[in-house]
């Protein structure tokens, strides 16, 4: 297998501010994220609800892997990071909209991680196998 270099991915709507991550990187196929959260950057800030939040991460989720020209549909695995059982409701929620088909989900994983920043409730990271002609 031959795998190009790797390159850093930034999709529209979504940053990590003034550190130096990108949103993602990939190698060949392989694409693998930083943490995603539910940040509404025209505001300026996290929501106050889960639903919000989560919401808002897996449309980053998404602008990410198409970034780096994936889809949805590539994603092998996403870690989910809450701060609070309660906030699994609205993760099984919006998951299930967008991974309607029960026979071909990613595999996920939720952490529960009190420390979460300030105001944030909800984040992941995700990793994903482009399908679009790069394995070889």
């Amino acid at each position: 297998m031959t795998f190009t270099e790797r390159r850093s991915i930034d999709a529209p709507g979504f940053s990590h501010g003034k550190l130096p991550i990108p949103a993602a990187s990939r190698i060949g196929p392989f694409i693998a994220s930083g943490n995603i959260f539910g940040y509404d950057f025209e505001a300026g800030a996290h929501p106050d609800d889960a639903e919000a939040q989560v919401s808002l991460m897996f449309a980053h989720m998404q602008r990410i892997v198409e970034a780096a020209g994936a889809t949805l549909g590539d994603i092998l695995k996403v870690t989910v990071y809450i701060r609070e059982d309660s906030v699994r409701a609205a993760v099984d929620g919006c998951w299930v909209k967008l991974f309607p088909d029960a026979a071909s989900r990613p595999a996920r994983q939720a952490i529960a991680t009190p420390q979460m920043p300030l105001n944030r409730l909800v984040a992941c990271d995700v990793l994903a196998i482009a399908s679009d002609g790069t394995r070889t």
